[in-house]
Order: structure tokens, then sequence, then C-alpha cells
């Protein structure tokens, strides 16, 4: 099997180009993408099953990962909502799987967005992440628009090695990320 693209352009590219801007002397010091999770939250999917079914199905169709249902911690009466009713569902892609998922995400479907101007860089949470919200899952190209139960959005997480953002962010405009006021990156396939 063959490595993904944005992982060969990460070690032969990105890495000696991160060593090198922040003067890193050992390569375990080096960020790199640890994981990505892809959050759904539908709050009438308490009520309504074959909304939260609908969800798990195109959720599992974007990552090709089966998702996991999140269930309400608590009870608010005010949401009529009890104590472990599914909610939402989520799944974290490491390994190929996740590099295959970012390679889709940027070269694909950021895109496909309407009025897109870049990504902001001040969605790090201080620890290096990224998280980004998709207003409308129709955006992926396995998505079909004629199947879709309810249109919603999710949030995406990129789980970084650093705990510092501006390593974070460094690494993800190498990766080929487009934030505002970035310069495209090309992404090299190797043969």
């Amino acid at each position: 099997m063959t490595m993904p693209r944005l992982k060969s352009h990460y070690r032969e590219h990105v890495r000696p180009k991160l060593q090198e801007d922040f003067g890193f002397t050992n390569s375990h010091q080096i960020p790199k993408v640890v994981k990505v999770v892809l959050n759904v939250g539908s709050g009438e999917g308490a009520k309504d099953q074959k909304l939260l079914d609908s969800i798990v199905t195109e959720l599992g169709m974007i990552t090709g990962q089966k998702p996991l249902l999140t269930r309400a911690r608590r009870s608010i009466s005010n949401f009529q909502l009890r104590e472990g009713m599914p909610i939402g569902a989520s799944v974290t892609l490491r390994g190929d799987k996740m590099w295959y998922f970012l390679d889709r995400l940027i070269s694909t479907v950021i895109p496909r967005v309407r009025d897109f101007r870049g990504l902001k860089t001040r969605s790090f949470d201080g620890r290096g992440n990224y998280t980004m919200g998709v207003k409308e899952q129709i955006i992926f190209p396995e998505i079909n628009y004629e199947q879709v139960r309810k249109i919603h959005g999710m949030d995406i997480s990129v789980v970084t090695s650093t705990d510092k953002d501006d390593e974070g962010l460094a690494l993800l405009r190498e990766l080929g990320f487009p934030f505002r006021g970035a310069v495209p990156v090309q992404i090299r396939a190797t043969a």
C-alpha cells in the first residue's frame, strides 16, 4: 500500500522546513498532527432517531470509519433532555485515514465552501490545536444532496503534538491549510 500523499509531503518538505524555522535540535521536537476529531451535535437528535441515524451514516461516509454516538452527560429539563440520551456523533481519525482525510479536506472540501476567504488563525486553543466549524455537510463530495435528511454543521479539530499556537499554525500552513493572508502551498506528490 502506498503512503498518503500528504504524509510524504510532511516527511519530505514540512519537517525540514519547521526544523529550520524554529531551530529544533531534536527531531522529536518537530510538531506533527496526532489526530483529527469530527463532531456533530444535534439537539433534535434526542427526539428524532432517524435524524441521528442519518448523521451517523453521513459521518461514516465522510470518514470511512464508524462514528461513536455521544450521549447527554446530565439531565436538563428546559431542553427535555435526559441523562444518557443520544445527542450527536463523533469520529476520531488517526494514522493513514487521518492523512487521507486531511488531504481531501485541504484540496477538495475547503475550496467548495461558498464565499471562502481563508481560515481564521484565531481558532487555535492556546495549546497548538486547531478547530474549524463547517456549516453544511454537503460540501463533502461523498454526500449525495438528494439523500440528505437535514443540513447540519460539524466541528473539525486538528490535534497537534505541540503546545504552542505559533508552531501549530506553521505546521498547518506548511501542510497547505488556506489561512487568511497566507501564500498557498503546493503539495508535491512523490512517485
